[in-house]
């Protein structure tokens, strides 16, 4: 078995919806019901911007970490990003946590008068951006000369934690690989191409899907696979005493999906608190994954509180 079969769980909680009107207020309720990551998201445009708002939740709060899930790095430079990143990292005390994925809101570059290149080629750029931002985060100074990005003699303070965690989230073989051999968290999302309306995404929760998915990681990782943390983005939770009804209705409004791929996706974590807890053992079982990240804190609170007599792994 991996290491990551004796991987204690992580559950992160994203804000969203009216926790953005007061971030803080949310990310002192999340801390208090047990969540151990607090994330926000990138979205240009109405809410709040990732980076201050989790500066003003790092005053806030004492336990919980704080990440991005994730920041769009084609809208940024790598040498200002991991300057701020590293502030935030000594600023909260070392709790900060990198999460960067390639963008894929066509809005968010029109706004922005940042060209959108194919999908390809914003991983790409996000591949070498992250192999910039590593050294620079661990202190180095930093020569690059890429086929996207030039840098001479790049230099900041360095983050406070020895190794400031950086999560991918993204999808692809490529990617996905390059995240096992560089990155601490990979964010496995189950989702496609982005649909017409440049927001909404295809999903595929498929089984094999992720097989393979975590196949890419375990390839680009190598002997250091039982290092990289995976994580899943929930897409629904429902504490409920009636899962099936729950996953049928899903199953209907998701293309493609049986309900047999329902009951053992991790980005579909339905039934009672003992049924959920079952699941995402199994997961970490089959998978290896044990950070879940999740949008409704108040009922899977509930989860934490049943899961949290486990021992660290």
């Amino acid at each position: 078995m991996d290491a990551s079969g004796d991987r204690r769980f992580r559950f992160g909680y994203q804000l969203t919806g009216d926790d953005l009107h007061d971030p803080v207020a949310a990310a002192r309720d999340a801390e208090a019901l047990g969540f151990d990551v607090v994330l926000v998201a990138d979205h240009v445009g109405p809410g709040v911007s990732p980076m201050v708002a989790l500066g003003a939740i790092a005053e806030a709060t004492e336990r919980t970490r704080l990440g991005t899930l994730v920041l769009n790095y084609s809208l940024r430079n790598p040498v200002q990003l991991a300057w701020e990143a590293a502030t935030l990292d000594r600023l909260s005390g070392g709790r900060f946590e990198l999460g960067l994925g390639a963008g894929h809101t066509p809005q968010e570059f029109t706004a922005t008068g940042t060209g959108f290149e194919p999908a390809r080629v914003r991983k790409a750029r996000l591949m070498e951006g992250v192999e910039i931002v590593r050294r620079l985060l661990d202190g180095e100074a930093v020569d690059f000369d890429g086929a996207h990005h030039h840098v001479e003699g790049a230099r900041i303070d360095a983050a406070r934690q020895a190794r400031l965690p950086i999560l991918v989230g993204g999808n692809g073989a490529a990617l996905l690989g390059h995240a096992g051999a560089h990155v601490d968290i990979v964010g496995l999302q189950g989702l496609g191409r982005t649909r017409a309306d440049g927001h909404s995404h295809e999903v595929d929760w498929r089984a094999e899907r992720l097989d393979a998915d975590v196949g890419h990681v375990r390839a680009g990782a190598g002997d250091r696979f039982g290092d990289v943390e995976l994580s899943a983005l929930v897409q629904v939770v429902d504490v409920t005493d009636d899962a099936e009804r729950t996953i049928a209705d899903v199953c209907a409004r998701v293309d493609g999906l049986t309900t047999e791929d329902a009951r053992v996706t991790p980005y579909l974590l339905v039934g009672t608190v003992g049924e959920i807890v079952a699941k995402l053992r199994a997961c970490r079982q089959r998978w290896g994954i044990t950070y879940f990240t999740v949008r409704d804190r108040r009922s899977f609170a509930e989860v934490i509180r049943a899961i949290a007599p486990e021992p660290a792994g």
